[in-house]
């Protein structure tokens, strides 16, 4: 044996000690390593081990007076520390498998005893030790795909209850009073959380400012299958894991690092890293905005161990310090609430016996609006999930029932990039189709229905990149602001319900710029035969008001007010899911591109409206009219607060523009600032109101006119004579 090979016994000999074993053979050809012991309670017999003595514990191999250099534990979860304890004791420097421990006061009394003893831990992260990571930092310090600005991972796998049956533990949040924490968060796809946390500069305990997490399972188990996991580093990056272990089919799991000009897409498991810097980024290299991919290798954890005791290494690639980031995502769901059962109804089932597994509709979706938003479960409408964080709900009243037509959510848990914001959610016809989104893929910051504005005084509160006419196109920029409520009133009317919300719009630098009223109205609408109107529909009635917060003016733009051609969105706004064969009509054009930026009475969109699942709706043929403020005693222009409050019209109507998106992606909004950005000064207040008639069923052009045509003779002004007008200020 060369004087530099080290001594190594072995911890578990089966399961995963079976690629120890594996990765032993390899190195003791090479005369790095030596297997002189193993400690199992399955021993797999000398054609899997070699000769080597097997003893049933720790203690019993010291007894037998072996003295290792290094000791490998994979074991399970809950053996970890007490085994790694006892090797450090031993005088052994320590490889344990992932996770360290079972508990965060685990680990902190290993970190002590290793500091003690002055041995070494590394843990089994394999993931750390590729080659992709340091190209990684070598990436972001380039500036290719500008800065760092989010990390997230993504985990699609899947695992049938034979896993389950294989071990007493498997699946267990806590076995026999011991911390077992056997879920997806903390063992299958541990290394996802890892990896993206190692990406974001996460490693010791300090370096997370915020945490939370939502734990579920499809499994009949005790732990988790499918999460999501959300922090904040102290330095400001948010990092997301969204994992199941209920997908239709498994994928390789990805990290993906998100720049300010690019992304990069690692995918750990085989080393490969895709690089795509935003095409539309100027370059003095034009190659540079070129996609590539690169294949790395890696570095075995138990060969860096031994070269850093040989002298070979200087450090450690997975020391136990760099594992805190980590542990206090697994206290997080080791204490948090046990995981939410997924009910039957939303899952389906593949294969038979113990080969049989749940699978999760449409899972791939909601991890994928998970990580690009980035979201949790809950707030994106999963219809497995919990509820989102909501304030009521809107309903209509018919000769039937009281029918809920949209729920009011706050917006508190938007990702502060999509400029949080109150949004009227799942807004659902009378039949229940769902004709509104939230968090799409394309555009994560498009929040059902509500009022949003990309430059506010330089601030961006409609989320997402920001337009400049100084770069002449998207930059991400830190000027999010959000929109809070102050107060709110839901009162019940004859046939619907009136919201009143004060709202106030916090700028960037946490100061308030804006103040708001909103009051939102819900009625039957009129369909009698003669008028052509469908069988159910129910009026939406808009109304918003912006008044300065402070004794400056205040400037509202857009993208169009910078230069952007035709692309002057901001004020209210409706996404739309995804439509199929949508007729979009006015009075006097058709299609997408000639009724965007047209000032007509009316708009309407028409089709098949196809949304993701949802507890509370489904998909289906629906019609959309929209009725301009003006003309119906809804909408003006700009009045005082003086005037509003004596209830004066304005006599300049609602001069925005209809802004209609449908091949990019579908919407409809009215632009308060085309291509002019509309300057408020102190006292003054700018108001924009629209009625929307929301039908169940398709429509031809000519039902459509007729209804439009009808609606617009009906007098009704349920917004202005609201006796809480004026109190604006």
């Amino acid at each position: 044996m060369p004087a530099e090979t080290q001594t190594v016994l072995l911890i578990g000999l089966d399961g995963f000690g079976r690629n120890h074993l594996r990765n032993l053979h390899r190195l003791a050809e090479t005369g790095a390593a030596e297997l002189i012991a193993g400690v199992s309670l399955s021993d797999p017999g000398p054609e899997v081990r070699g000769d080597i003595p097997v003893y049933q514990t720790l203690a019993e191999a010291r007894e037998a007076g072996h003295r290792p250099d290094i000791v490998i534990v994979s074991t399970p979860i809950n053996t970890h520390y007490e085994l790694a304890s006892q090797a450090l004791a031993m005088g052994a420097d320590v490889l344990v498998e992932k996770p360290p421990t079972a508990t965060l006061q685990q680990f902190t009394d290993l970190l002590a005893e290793a500091e003690r003893s002055g041995r070494r831990v590394q843990v089994g992260f394999q993931s750390i030790g590729s080659h992709a990571l340091p190209a990684i930092e070598k990436l972001l310090a380039s500036g290719r795909i500008g800065q760092l600005r989010a990390v997230a991972a993504s985990g699609l796998w899947l695992r049938r209850e034979a896993y389950y049956q294989r071990a007493p533990w498997a699946g267990k949040r806590v076995l026999n009073g011991v911390q077992v924490v056997d879920g997806v968060v903390t063992n299958p796809l541990a290394h996802a959380v890892k990896t993206a946390l190692h990406i974001a500069g996460a490693k010791e305990l300090d370096d997370v400012a915020e945490l939370s997490c939502e734990l579920y399972h499809a499994h009949r188990i005790e732990a988790d299958d499918t999460s999501v996991v959300q922090l904040r580093t102290t330095a400001g990056i948010p990092v997301t894991a969204a994992l199941t272990l209920c997908a239709p089919e498994e994928q390789d799991p990805w990290i993906t690092i998100a720049g300010t000009e690019g992304e990069a897409i690692l995918y750990y498991t085989r080393d490969e890293l895709h690089i795509r810097p935003n095409r539309e980024t100027p370059r003095d290299n034009p190659a540079q905005s070129e996609p590539e991919v690169l294949h790395f290798g890696r570095t075995n954890l138990l060969e860096n161990l031994i070269e850093v005791r040989t002298g070979a290494a200087e450090q450690l690639l997975s020391p136990l310090a760099d594992h805190g980031a980590y542990m206090r995502v697994l206290e997080a769901v080791r204490t948090g609430e046990d995981p939410q059962q997924i009910e039957e109804q939303h899952l389906l089932y593949a294969d038979e016996g113990d080969q049989r597994h749940p699978i999760i509709p449409h899972i791939e979706t909601f991890i994928a609006r998970a990580v690009r938003a980035p979201s949790s479960y809950s707030s994106l409408g999963a219809p497995w999930a919990k509820e989102p964080a909501t304030s009521g709900e809107l309903a209509v009243s018919t000769d039937s029932a009281r029918r809920v037509v949209a729920a009011l959510r706050t917006g508190e848990d938007i990702s502060p990039t999509d400029s949080p914001r109150p949004f009227l959610d799942e807004v659902r016809t009378l039949g229940g189709v769902i004709v509104s989104d939230q968090q799409p893929l394309d555009h994560t910051w498009h929040l059902g229905v509500g009022v949003a504005l990309q430059d506010v005084n330089g601030n961006n509160f409609w989320g997402g990149r920001t337009y400049t006419r100084d770069a002449g196109r998207y930059i991400w920029r830190a000027d999010h602001g959000r929109i809070t409520t102050v107060t709110e009133n839901l009162e019940p009317t004859e046939a619907g319900e009136t919201l009143v919300q004060q709202l106030e719009w916090i700028d960037a630098t946490g100061q308030p710029i804006l103040r708001e009223e909103r009051t939102v109205a819900t009625s039957p609408s009129d369909t009698s035969g003669d008028r052509a109107t469908p069988q159910q529909a129910w009026a939406l009635d808009f109304s918003f008001a912006l008044t300065p917060a402070r004794d400056e003016p205040v400037s509202l733009g857009s993208p169009g007010s910078n230069g952007r051609v035709r692309g002057g969105y901001g004020g209210f706004f409706w996404r739309l899911p995804a439509v199929e064969d949508a007729l979009i009509l006015t009075a006097d054009a058709e299609g997408e591109e000639a009724v965007h930026g047209s000032l007509t009475d009316w708009l309407a969109i028409s089709g098949e409206f196809t949304p993701l699942p949802s507890r509370h709706g489904a998909g289906g043929p629906a019609t959309l009219l929209f009725l301009r403020g003006d003309g119906l005693g809804l909408g003006t222009a700009r009045r005082t607060t003086d005037e509003l409050a004596a209830g004066t019209d304005a006599a300049s109507g609602n001069p925005d523009p209809w802004f209609v998106r449908y091949s990019g992606y579908p919407g409809i909004g009215m632009s308060l600032a085309w291509d002019t950005a509309v300057v408020t000064q102190p006292g003054e207040t700018v108001q924009r109101s629209v009625r929307v008639l929301v039908a169940d069923g398709r429509m031809s052009a000519e039902q459509i006119t007729a209804w439009a045509q009808a609606a617009r003779q009906t007098d009704t002004r349920p917004i202005l004579d609201n006796p809480r007008r004026g109190t604006v200020r």
